[in-house]
Formats: C-alpha cells, structure tokens, sequence
C-alpha cells in the first residue's frame, strides 16, 4: 500500500517513522518511485533511474544513520560505483563509474536508499537544466519555465514532493539558483566544509561545493552534520562549528545586524517584483527584532569576468581528459557547442590570466570579509529575474553572445561568495504574482553557517513554505 502521509513528512521524520517500524524502507523506496512515475514525465528531473540499486542496499541492510530509509537522488554529477553518470553530456551518456566519490560515500553512510540522479546542465555550467543529452527540467510551479541549475533536477524534484532532500552541488550559485527557481531551501556551505574527492581536493578554484536542497530547514542542518569534515586528499579544512548544525534550528538567533540591498551588484535595476519582496523581507526581520539597514558591498573585481576565466579553465581541462580517453578530438556530436565554445576559448588564454583571476576573486574575498565587519548577514535577491523560461538560453546555438546578457541580468549575485567561499542560502519567502517562487539570499562570514541556520530556522517559523505545494506534485 502507498504510504499516502508520505508528503507530509521531511527526511528526518521519515527517517524517525522506520527507526519506530512505523513505516519501512521498502515502503518509502516504493512511495518515491511511484511519486516519480506520476510526475517526472512531467517535470524531467530524474534522468538516471537505478531502482536495482536502492534495492540491494535495503536488502543488505542500510547503515544505522540520521536518514536511514529515506530515499535518496544523487546529482548527474557525482560517482557512484556500478551506476551511470553522464554529466549531462551526450560523450558519456553510458559511463559507468569505477569507484564511489567521498561526497556520495557518505550520504550512503546516513542510510540513505539512492534510486536515481537528478539532472544537470553539461557538466554544471548554466543556470539552467536544459541539457541536449535529457532535455529540459521544467518547473513544477510552471512548465514553461526552467527549475534552475545546476542542481535543477534536484530542486525540482524535491518542490515536487518526489522526495524531502536531495543532493546538489554550488560552483557559481547552483544550489541557491535553482532552490530559488523552484521554492526549496538551498544552503551553500563554507569552502571545504563538505569533501570532494577522492579525485580532486578542491573544484572549480575553489569555488565549488557539495550539500543538499530540501523542503525543511533542519535536514540540511543534520545532513551537514552527517556530511562535514576533511578527508586524507583535503588541500584546507573549514573552521569547526562549536556545536552540532542540527542544534542551531530553533535556537534563538539573537539580535542580528543585517545588511540588505534590493539592487543588482553591478547597479542594474532588477525586477521590481524581486526588489519588492526583498524590502519586505527586510521588514519582516526588522520587526522580528533584528538591526536592518540597507547597505552593500562595492566589489573591486567582475564577478562575471573572473568565474569566466576560473570556469573556462577547468572546463577546457575537462574535456582534454575526455579526449585522451577516446584518443580523438571532440566534435559538437559530443559536447554541446557552450562547452566547446569554453574549452576552445580557455585553450588560447594565457597561463597568466588565471593566476588573474585568482587574484580577481581574492580582491573580491577580501572586500566582502572586511563588508561583514559591520554585519553579521547581508540579505539581497537570489535571483536579479523570475525563473529563466525554456529555451531562453541555447548552448547549441552557434550564436552564443545572448547568453552573457542573461547571465548578468539573472543571477549576478551568487558567484562573489563562492569566491569568498562563505556560506550562502537562498530560502522561499516569496512569490510573484504569476506564481513563481522568488528565493532571498543570505549570507555570513566565513565558517558561520550556525548564524544562517538560526535565522533560518526562524524565518521558517515566522513563514512557513512546506504548506505551499506547486501545481505539478506527487
């Protein structure tokens, strides 16, 4: 029977029904897969379905962990030993992976049953889900418009009530933009406090990092208990939290100073629907007590420019790897003409403009640490935009110059702090009036992602999201 409470629940009150054998994890498993079968068709968001998988883990026996039962989908970009993942590129549409990542090792080690991969764009790199391999991931608020990226798979199929949490990843705002497209909480942890090896100890400069998004604020906070710490290959560590993350959901934030802008960093005017929903939060927190003052840093460096050139790089890399792999050059049969059009552009660029653009996203670390003197978080939109519509960006276009334009328009503000490496959320605390969720991005110093947690907790009570359901759900 078809444990029909299941949406009611998030991951750690599923995961405390199967520790009281209220509920098993066959159940569960079986809830998903069926909540998957009513609403992918629709939304696109699971794109690598191993039910076999999620199966023998269960009759092995799942480890004794936080999430133990709870059903589970990795992102198409991470490992996961014996199953498929493509990154969203049509070159590696049947890879089968050799090994289990750190990241993924020890989301199995919660007791997580993993059925699927969510859907990402080619290996990461836009802000939507739109891949020429799967196709787009639609908005379960919207059809019309895209869940988001990089984590849009994940996203949607969490909004979608196909699961609680699910895993994501952030490069350049890829956990927050999609939360934000798609009305789910999304937290971006401090720089190595999740691993990401064993095959590399930092992605992307730096930049990038692996947690989750999720209906609720606490199973990100218990999933980063389960998740933090260094491993052997781990280049740097994050500072310590002085206790458990899951302790600081409902505790008491105190009296917090908060800086806000309802501006684009670059100065633009953003969607005034957007500006207006962050003044309004700025009101809500004003009059839950906090020290609220408009205010923003000015940045020395582009953002844009400088995860242009960090981004390229790392793309180009990608792709040589590809190449030794199949002993020949890559053609647009097998990448899309955007990643091509990366690698080709980052094979011509001087060993020296890296090292520029690491000192570019130094500068621009530094600015935002000494900003954070005078403020404990800094509130702006998520997203500059609504949710992008599909088709709005191309990657198979042999025009590409319409791309940049959106970029800067959509989501300018997310990148700085994946330079910086502090933590950043985006949480669901509006909609415009087509119906489109509208995330509110907040950040903190380095290493203080308790603070983030607080707040969070807070607004969750103040204003709860989990009862707004969109109009593609299980």
């Amino acid at each position: 029977m078809a444990f029909k409470e299941y949406g009611d629940y998030d991951a750690v009150g599923l995961a405390e029904l199967v520790r009281r054998k209220q509920v098993s994890a066959r159940e569960l498993l079986d809830e998903a897969i069926a909540r998957t079968a009513k609403v992918d068709p629709q939304i696109n968001a699971v794109v690598v379905k191993h039910y076999d998988y999620a199966g023998r883990q269960i009759e092995r026996g799942l480890p004794d962990g936080p999430f133990t039962g709870v059903p589970f989908l990795l992102k198409d970009l991470d490992l996961l030993e014996g199953t498929r993942t493509t990154s969203g590129a049509t070159v590696l549409k049947d890879f089968v992976a050799d090994h289990t990542g750190t990241l993924a090792q020890r989301f199995l080690d919660t007791g997580v049953s993993i059925f699927g991969k969510t859907s990402s764009p080619e290996f990461g790199l836009m802000p939507t889900t739109e891949s020429r391999l799967f196709g787009p991931t639609r908005n379960p608020w919207n059809l019309e418009h895209s869940s988001g990226g990089s984590s849009g798979g994940a996203a949607a199929a969490v909004a979608a009530r196909i699961l609680p949490v699910a895993h994501a990843s952030d490069g350049g705002g890829s956990i927050r933009i999609p939360a934000s497209a798609s009305g789910v909480f999304g937290l971006k942890p401090t720089r190595a406090r999740n691993p990401l090896g064993p095959d590399r100890g930092e992605g992307w400069g730096g930049f990038a990092c692996g947690h989750v998004v999720s209906i609720s604020v606490r199973d990100s906070a218990v999933m980063m208990d389960a998740l933090h710490g260094p491993e052997p290959s781990s280049p740097y560590v994050a500072p310590p939290p002085e206790r458990p993350f899951s302790q600081e959901v409902g505790r008491e934030p105190g009296r917090l100073r908060i800086s806000f802008t309802d501006k684009s960093p670059y100065g633009d005017a953003i969607d005034p629907e957007i500006a207006a929903a962050v003044r309004e939060t700025a009101s809500l927190l004003a009059g839950l007590g906090h020290h609220v003052e408009e205010r923003a840093p000015g940045l020395p460096a582009d953002p844009a420019a400088t995860i242009t050139t960090i981004v390229g790089t790392n793309t180009a890399l990608t792709v040589r790897l590809i190449e030794q792999r199949l002993g020949r050059e890559v053609t647009d049969k097998d990448l899309e003409i955007l990643t091509l059009a990366q690698s080709h552009n980052a094979r011509k660029t001087p060993a020296t403009d890296y090292v520029a653009a690491q000192l570019a996203a130094f500068q621009i670390s530094r600015t935002l640490a000494d900003f954070f003197e005078g403020c404990d978080v800094f509130l702006c939109p998520t997203l500059c935009a609504p949710p992008l519509r599909i088709g709005e960006i191309d990657t198979m276009s042999n025009d590409l110059s319409h791309i940049a334009p959106i970029l800067r328009r959509y989501m300018p503000g997310t990148s700085m702090f994946n330079m910086s490496g502090q933590p950043a959320m985006s949480v669901p605390l509006a909609w415009n009036r087509a119906g489109l969720p509208l995330g509110m991005m907040f950040s903190a110093r380095f290493g203080d992602e308790a603070t983030l947690f607080r707040l969070a907790g807070q607004l969750e009570q103040e204003r709860p999201w989990r009862n707004k359901i969109p109009p593609v759900s299980a």
